[in-house]
């Protein structure tokens, strides 16, 4: 599938390309890209599929997401990328990595890891929420938030959701995002990666000190598969700690992305 993506920095410079959570698009990461991308990156954000400007699909699993980025990478010509994923696209990232080791130049795991997390009632709780907005009769982006406050209590998360919002028209908001799609597979996205492979290069891991999407009781799997791993914890910051700990969520990426691999 070819995936809209936003682009920052020159061709030719190291290449990082950022994959995005479930709900999220490349928006989320402009502020990240266009900044790490004065450190001499070409950053590379896709929007994944059903997600952002992306195409819309009903197919909607890793393997699908994987081969998306493998197209991508295939498309614009790039040489060992380093990738960076957050959640879902933090799974993307590593299967991708573990599959295909010698395309891979460095990895950033963002808060995910490599168990099955069950399927969620939260992520079920703001599908319905969204699917629940009354688009049609809804003229302003305030009224779409204040029908989101009644399921979804957290302001945070409902400005995460509220970018996937856009005027289709002058008269008519529309949610770009394929809700249908993804809560049919949304199963799919909690499932674990099972492979006896390794990834020899260096990889960070960054979690949130207030998630438990990585736990302690995780580090020795992860460990297995990625001998090189780091895994840093963010104290305070929850599952979207690149948000929440902007600074030093930054200062850690770049102090990895421009260390020397060993």
């Amino acid at each position: 599938m070819e995936l809209f993506f936003r682009r920052y920095g020159h061709e030719g410079d190291q290449p990082l390309i950022i994959m995005h959570g479930l709900f999220g698009i490349s928006d989320n990461w402009v502020t990240f890209g266009r900044r790490i991308a004065a450190e001499g990156f070409d950053v590379i954000i896709p929007d994944q599929r059903n997600h952002g400007l992306s195409p819309h699909s009903d197919s909607f699993n890793y393997l699908a997401l994987t081969d998306d980025l493998l197209e991508l990478i295939h498309e614009l010509r790039l040489h060992e990328p380093i990738i960076l994923g957050h959640s879902m696209g933090g799974k993307v990232a590593m299967r991708f990595a573990l599959e295909n080791p010698d395309m891979v130049y460095k990895l950033i795991v963002v808060d995910i890891s490599m168990k099955a997390y069950g399927d969620r009632p939260h992520h079920r709780n703001i599908i319905e929420a969204m699917q629940q907005v009354d688009l049609i009769n809804t003229k302003s982006r305030q009224e779409v938030e204040q029908q989101l406050e009644k399921r979804v209590k957290e302001p945070r998360i409902r400005q995460f959701l509220m970018k996937n919002l856009h005027w289709k028209d002058k008269n008519q908001l529309e949610w770009r995002i394929n809700l249908e799609g993804i809560a049919r597979n949304l199963g799919e996205m909690f499932d674990a990666i099972q492979t006896e492979t390794h990834y020899n290069k260096p990889t960070l891991f960054i979690r949130g000190g207030q998630s438990d999407y990585i736990l302690p009781a995780d580090y020795p799997q992860i460990r297995q598969n990625f001998p090189k791993a780091e895994i840093i914890t963010i104290e305070g910051a929850s599952h979207w700690v690149h948000a929440e700990s902007p600074e030093e969520f930054y200062l850690l990426c770049s102090g990895f992305l421009i260390s020397s691999p060993h």
